[in-house]
This record gives structure tokens, C-alpha cells and sequence, in this order.
């Protein structure tokens, strides 16, 4: 094995071997741990019969001062053999020179690579060097050994994201580095809404640490957080091969396992060069402390992993790790421009202002934000709904017109009670159907209406309580079909008075129709049409039970959905239709004779019906939820009541406290 020292080669006069005191007089201006690790390296290399059998490995360290010159001078040593530097010229020395391992700057890369390519001497750096490397028809022998800095590039952005900080300030080196930085990294936090407030180019680079102008402590005030990009490697070194048989082959063998190197260390996922002869890695996320001794350690407290198969970085932080010390009063620094939107409130962007100077405004109605510093506000699923704060959602309420709530059982008291009420004055007409007012009032069709009338009322239970299916095939069309009923019946008895005054003029022939086949045919005919109205809505789209998520910002309003809309208030408008016409030949017929003065009655009954469903519509759209079903249930039973007591109400207070005027005299008004 041979070894060789040569520390700096600005020469070959210059040129001597450092000596372990040598070495240790200059291990504090040096990386000393990389070139123990470097050293090391090779040491085990050449004592592992396993890794290169036969095979000692030699090698060169050289300083290049981060001068050029120094760099040529260096490179044609290399390259040359004898006491001058002249490439080419084999003299003296034999050594096959296999490898150089450099870890500087992107201009003394270029030109350590410009010299080696011409004998085809794989390059292989492990500093941040120039993207333009990445070009293998330019660099076709360079080989980076540093992981993609684009994934390093997001993991900064992150970290910085998950402590608030969008007010930052950026340091780089004056260099073709410090721009290519610049170039990749400021559109990755403005894409994460993180303001870089300056840009410093720190003009002087040394071997340990950039001199900072005044200027740097001028803006530092600017800022709480700043990102240093800095190249600290400052050394390289070269491998020779002691077997100069194997120089004329085993150049391409090298080139060819270093394009398909992949290697495993202690993770799992092992390290490899990409299609782009990129190292893949993850990254560890490090605190430094300073010792009082003034030695450095490192506390990890999170990570940047490579996801396998993706390529993506999955980034972690350990909540475990106190970060900041005590000269921090262990409290997170501030670095913002403006404090944060709390959960609830979103960005407003300033006119005028950087992306990170924003303003905060509350969510809008039915939105929430769940981040702090979110861009906008979303809303909630359909079956939930904000708090107050409107940064959770919560489950809306599930909700119908029920039994036990006030409103529910108000409207099915009513129901029952005027139920009641029909069935009493249906059996005093029962009672006394013998009597003339119950004769001469078609106690025919006023059984029907009460029977009618009675259904009606007990209609009102099918729109109170939790909709099913059967409930809601039920509502609306047995609504409307014993609604018309009730309606036709009146109708009906409408014509019948007019008809029977028509038929006491002489020579009238109307009185052969007068009978119960014509009220009867009345009824049913009105009845039927709306019958099959019923029976095509249920065939084409019949209702169903269904949630309304919507009309109530907070609840589920469970509901009898009408299925069609056309067919739904095509029913209402039958209806309306028959009432329109009952009330016109009511009106017509009201100053009739006394003794067919029911027509008054029936014009004041039909003048409440119509004005219940006329003010029914619009109070019917206008609400919204189950207080939509209250509405419809309270006009059934306001007209129902109507028809029932301007019909039905005299005629029983004269059956039961006016007996005296239930007479066939005081009916035909003759004494």
C-alpha cells in the first residue's frame, strides 16, 4: 500500500508529507471529522478481504484553498508523473489513478472535471454543486453523491410551515450556488405563502465561515428566522488503484458501477443513485448545542423520508424533543408578518401588501376552517353543520313534526277534537233525520259532506309523526280525494237549491232531474276525475319519504317528498277549481226565497274556504322544514272547520235549542 500525504500541492517544491503533529497543528481550521471518516474508509476497505481481493487502494489528500490555482496545480500533479507537472509524461511514479472524491464548490468542480474528463477519471462529488452537473453529455464522468435538494427544499418549507414562520430572511454565499438556491428555493416558499423579506449574497467565502457585513445585522432586525445556504466542504481527495496492470480496464468497469450503484446501510430502504445519477436519501431534522467545553452536539427531532415507490418525502416532526432552550424561554420564536387567522376565520389578501401581510375575516355562514392561516373556508358535509366558531362540524339534528313537541300536539288535539265535533253533528242529523230542516237540506249529500268532513280531519294524523313510506303514498292523495269530496258535495247541494227554484216556475221541465241520482252523479263525477289525477301520480312518480338537508341550517328535516311537483299542485288547483265555481253559484243563488236560504250559508262557507287555501300558497313556500307540514295541516283543518261550522252549526241550534223553528212552516215560510 502506499501511502501519500500531500498537503497543500500548490507545487511540486512545495509537496511534503504531513506528519501526525503536522496534521494535528491544522485539524482545527480542517473538517477534521470527514477526513478521519475518509481515512477510515479506505483503512477498512484495504483489511476486508470480502470488499477487493488483491486489490490496495491508495490515496491523495489535497487542500485547494478555494483558489484556482491551487486547484491546476493540483490536478496536473495528479496527473503527472516525475518531479514537473506535465500530463501525460510517464516518468519516475507509477500510480493508476482510479477515482477522485471532491466535495467543493460548483466553479472548482467544473474545473476539476474539465481536466479529468479528457482521460475519462470518474468525478464523484458529495457537495451541493450546480444542477448544470446533472447534464451527462456535458458531465458525462460526474457523479453527486448528495440527495436531491428539491425534496430538502420542501422539507424546509414544511418545517417551516408547522412553526408559523412566513417572514424569513435568506442567506447565500455570492456564487453560482448561492443563485441556483436562490432560483429553486424562493418559488417553493412563495408557493407555500412564505415571504423571503431579503435576499443577502454574502460576498467574502473562507474556509470555515462567510464574514458577514454590517449590512446582515441591519436586516437581521427585519426578521426572527433566517435560512443560511453555505458550502462547507472544502477538501477532496483521490483514490489510487496500486495494480497499474488493470488501468486500461478498469475505468469503464467503474463508470459502470457507478451509474448502477445501490448500497445498503442501516435503513431499510437502503441508498441508490436515481435514472439521473442522483442520490435518493432521507434526511434527518438536527438541533445543535454548544457545550460549555464550546464542543457541539446534536439533538434530532425530526426527519424527511423518502416514500418507496413515490417521489414524495413524508415529513416528520418528534413532539417529544424540547427544541428550544433556555435562552428561548422555551417558547417558539415569532417570524410573521401579521398574527395568524385563527380556526374559523380565512386570508385576506391585502392590495398592495406581500402574500404574507393579510388581513383575517370570519367564515362565511355554513363554511368553517379547521387550520389556523387557512386560504378559504369549506363547508360541511350535507348531515352536518358548523359551531359557533365555525372551525368544527357538528351533526345537524334530525327533526319532524312529531307527537311530542308543542306544535305537534296542538294540531293533533284540534284533529281530534273537531273529529269529535263531526261525529256529534253527524248522529244529531241521524237522530233527527226525520225532521223538515234535516229533509229539506238533502240529508243525502249532508251525510256524505260530514262523512267527508270527518275524514278530513282524521287526514291531519298522517302528516304528524316520522314519514314512511305508506304514510307518505297516503298524505296527499287521500287528502285531495276526500277534499273534493267534501267540495262536490257542497257543489251538489249548490245546484240543487238552484235548480229546485228553477223547477216552482210554471212550465219548467227541470223538475223531472231533480233527485238523488243527479246529486249523487254530481259527487261522484267531481270525486272521480280527481281519483284518477291520484292514481297517475302515484303510476308515474309517487311520494316518497325523504331528507331535506337544506331549508334549516342546522337540521334534518324528515319529510314526504310530493315526487311530482306538476302533479301535486295539479290536485290543488282541481280543487280550487271546484271551490271557484261552488262559491260563484253560491253567490249567484243567495237572495233566493227564504225557503231555500242554505245558499247563504253555503256562500259564507266557501268564502272561508277559498280565503284558507288563497292564503295558504304563499305561507306554504315561504316556510320552510316541518313548519311547511304545520301549514298544510292547519289549512286542512281551518277549512274543514269552516265548511262544518257555516253549514252545519245553525241547523244544529235549531234541532237542539230551537225546536219551535224546526217546523215544516217556518221551512217553507208558510202560516
Amino acid at each position: 500500500m502506499l501511502l501519500r500525504w500531500k498537503w497543500p500541492l500548490r507545487s511540486k517544491t512545495k509537496s511534503k508529507h504531513m506528519s501526525r503533529k503536522d496534521f494535528g497543528v491544522r485539524k482545527g481550521q480542517l473538517l477534521y471529522w470527514n477526513i478521519l471518516s475518509y481515512l477510515f474508509t479506505v483503512y477498512e476497505i484495504n483489511h476486508n478481504p470480502q470488499l477487493l481481493a488483491n486489490i490496495t487502494l491508495g490515496y491523495n489528500l489535497l487542500d485547494n484553498y478555494f483558489d484556482a490555482r491551487s486547484t491546476s496545480e493540483a490536478m496536473a500533479d495528479l496527473l503527472s508523473t516525475g518531479q514537473t507537472n506535465i500530463p501525460n509524461y510517464h516518468c519516475g511514479r507509477q500510480n493508476s489513478l482510479l477515482a477522485i472524491i471532491e466535495g467543493t464548490h460548483s466553479d472548482t468542480s467544473k474545473q476539476i472535471s474539465t481536466m479529468s474528463e479528457i482521460y475519462k477519471i470518474p468525478q464523484v462529488s458529495y457537495g451541493f454543486v450546480s444542477q448544470t452537473f446533472n447534464e451527462k453529455n456535458q458531465f458525462p464522468f460526474m457523479y453527486r453523491m448528495v440527495p436531491k435538494e428539491e425534496h430538502f427544499y420542501q422539507g424546509i418549507a414544511k418545517m417551516l410551515l408547522n412553526f408559523g414562520w412566513n417572514w424569513i430572511g435568506l442567506v447565500t454565499p455570492d456564487s453560482e450556488n448561492g443563485e441556483r438556491f436562490i432560483r429553486t428555493f424562493v418559488p417553493v416558499l412563495v408557493q407555500n405563502a412564505i415571504c423571503p423579506v431579503f435576499i443577502y449574497r454574502s460576498p467574502v467565502l473562507t474556509k470555515e465561515r462567510i464574514s458577514f457585513e454590517f449590512e446582515l445585522f441591519r436586516l437581521w432586525n427585519k426578521v426572527s428566522v433566517l435560512i443560511y445556504y453555505g458550502e462547507y466542504r472544502f477538501f477532496y481527495g483521490t483514490i489510487w488503484l496500486m495494480q497499474a496492470i488493470i488501468e486500461k480496464f478498469i475505468k469503464p468497469i467503474l463508470h459502470s458501477f457507478l451509474r448502477n450503484v445501490h448500497f445498503y446501510n442501516t435503513s431499510i430502504d437502503g441508498v441508490y443513485l436515481d435514472e439521473k445519477g442522483e442520490l435518493v436519501a432521507a434526511y434527518d431534522i438536527m438541533r445543535w448545542i454548544v457545550f460549555p467545553n464550546r464542543s457541539l452536539g446534536a439533538v434530532k427531532f425530526g426527519k424527511i423520508d423518502r416514500q418507496r415507490g413515490f417521489d414524495e418525502m413524508k415529513f416528520t416532526l418528534y413532539q417529544n424533543v424540547r427544541i428550544w432552550t433556555k435562552r428561548f424561554n422555551q417558547v417558539l420564536p415569532q417570524s410573521r408578518c401579521t398574527k395568524s387567522c385563527q380556526p374559523g376565520q380565512a386570508k385576506v389578501v391585502l392590495e398592495g401588501k406581500a402574500p404574507c401581510c393579510y388581513a383575517c375575516s370570519l367564515c362565511a355562514e355554513g363554511t368553517i376552517s379547521t387550520q389556523e392561516d387557512a386560504s378559504d373556508c369549506h363547508r360541511c358535509p350535507e348531515d352536518q353543520h358548523p359551531n359557533k366558531g365555525r372551525y368544527q362540524c357538528i351533526p345537524k339534528i334530525i327533526t319532524f313534526l312529531s307527537y311530542e313537541e308543542y306544535l305537534g300536539i296542538i294540531l293533533a288535539s284540534l284533529a281530534l277534537f273537531l273529529s269529535l265535533i263531526t261525529g256529534f253533528v253527524l248522529g244529531i242529523f241521524i237522530k233527527f233525520l226525520q225532521t223538515p230542516i234535516v229533509k229539506a237540506n238533502n240529508r243525502d249529500l249532508s251525510y256524505i259532506l260530514l262523512i267527508s268532513l270527518l275524514f278530513s280531519f282524521l287526514t291531519s294524523f298522517l302528516f304528524i309523526g316520522q314519514p314512511k313510506k305508506v304514510t307518505c303514498l297516503l298524505q296527499q292523495t287521500m287528502f285531495s280525494i276526500i277534499f273534493t269530496v267534501a267540495v262536490s258535495s257542497v257543489l251538489a247541494k249548490t245546484l240543487m237549491v238552484v235548480l229546485a227554484f228553477l223547477a216552482t216556475k210554471p212550465g219548467n221541465k227541470i223538475k223531472r232531474w231533480l233527485g238523488k241520482s243527479l246529486a249523487n252523479s254530481i259527487v261522484f263525477s267531481c270525486s272521480g276525475l280527481q281519483a284518477l289525477i291520484c292514481i297517475i301520480w302515484l303510476a308515474v312518480s309517487p311520494p316518497f319519504p325523504d331528507s331535506d338537508m337544506h331549508s334549516q341550517p342546522e337540521q334534518i328535516v324528515l319529510k314526504c317528498n310530493e315526487g311530482s311537483v306538476i302533479m301535486f299542485y295539479s290536485a290543488l288547483a282541481y280543487m280550487g277549481f271546484l271551490a271557484a265555481v261552488c262559491f260563484t253559484v253560491a253567490f249567484l243563488a243567495r237572495k233566493l226565497p227564504g225557503a231555500f236560504n242554505e245558499a247563504k250559508l253555503i256562500t259564507f262557507s266557501m268564502l272561508v274556504f277559498c280565503s284558507v287555501w288563497i292564503s295558504f300558497l304563499p305561507t306554504y313556500l315561504s316556510t320552510k322544514g316541518k313548519y311547511m307540514v304545520a301549514v298544510q295541516v292547519f289549512s286542512i283543518l281551518s277549512s274543514s272547520a269552516g265548511l262544518l261550522g257555516c253549514i252545519f252549526m245553525p241547523k244544529c241550534y235549531i234541532i237542539i235549542l230551537r225546536p219551535d223553528l224546526n217546523t215544516k212552516e217556518q221551512i217553507t215560510g208558510k202560516k
